[in-house]
């Protein structure tokens, strides 16, 4: 079931390997086939280096059932439904925990669109969740931190931001594609870094203007983006 799909899990989450992204069995990548109403992620505790498509496992997205499999799948699982069922725009979800971004959700920060690079990509700052209570981390953890992530994003279209740090855990990445989310994955841990280096070498540094914002991000993104070559 889903052979393709699975195979492009599994390349997905090795890629996270190959970009420094990930060590160990930290973090995790799926995605979602909206006409079987299934996802595909990764299994839980392999290593990266045993990795293979025929270890990825099938959940349903409505009841989060493992519907093929002989693996558990991702701890995280849960976090993945909740994000899929809110934002149907999204097909593919990265957790990771890169060194950079990791950092600022641990600090609680968002993090601030301070040049161009950022804009390419995020339509301003990086959201930081709120802190779980007591009560959301003793139980249905993986789940609410879903929750979380949705809260935040009551007022922020998803695919203009495709990122959120978990306060006091780690970022997710998505996007309306597979690639999408882990090239996401991939910008925001570089976004984060040049956002440590500028406030190191000029603390007072100020968010982009909104013009310059809008003009690098709809250059990209939306129905008057210009960068790149046409498709055909």
């Amino acid at each position: 079931m889903l052979q393709q799909l699975k195979e492009q899990v599994c390349e997905a989450n090795l890629r996270l390997l190959r970009e420094g992204l990930v060590i160990l069995t930290w973090g995790n990548a799926s995605a979602a086939s909206r006409v079987h109403d299934l996802m595909v992620i990764k299994p839980s505790g392999v290593s990266y280096h045993e990795m293979r498509p025929e270890h990825m496992v099938v959940v349903s997205l409505k009841t989060g059932e493992i519907v093929e499999g002989h693996l558990r799948p991702s701890s995280d699982t849960p976090t993945h439904l909740e994000i899929y069922r809110a934002f149907h725009s999204v097909n593919g979800i990265a957790h990771v925990h890169s060194t950079h971004a990791t950092a600022w959700a641990q600090s609680g920060r968002e993090i601030p669109a301070l040049g161009t690079t950022h804009a390419d990509h995020f339509y301003g700052a990086i959201p930081c969740t709120r802190e779980l209570k007591t009560k959301e981390i003793q139980s249905d953890y993986e789940k609410n931190t879903g929750l979380v992530i949705i809260e935040r994003f009551k007022k922020i279209d998803p695919l203009h931001i495709p990122a959120v740090l978990v306060a006091g855990h780690a970022p997710f990445a998505w996007g309306a594609t597979l690639n999408d989310a882990v090239q996401n994955a991939i910008v925001l841990e570089q976004v984060a870094r040049m956002a440590n280096e500028t406030l190191a070498i000029n603390p007072k540094r100020q968010p982009l203007s909104k013009a310059l914002l809008d003009k690098h991000f709809r250059r990209k993104h939306g129905a008057s983006a210009y960068y790149g070559q046409k498709k055909k």
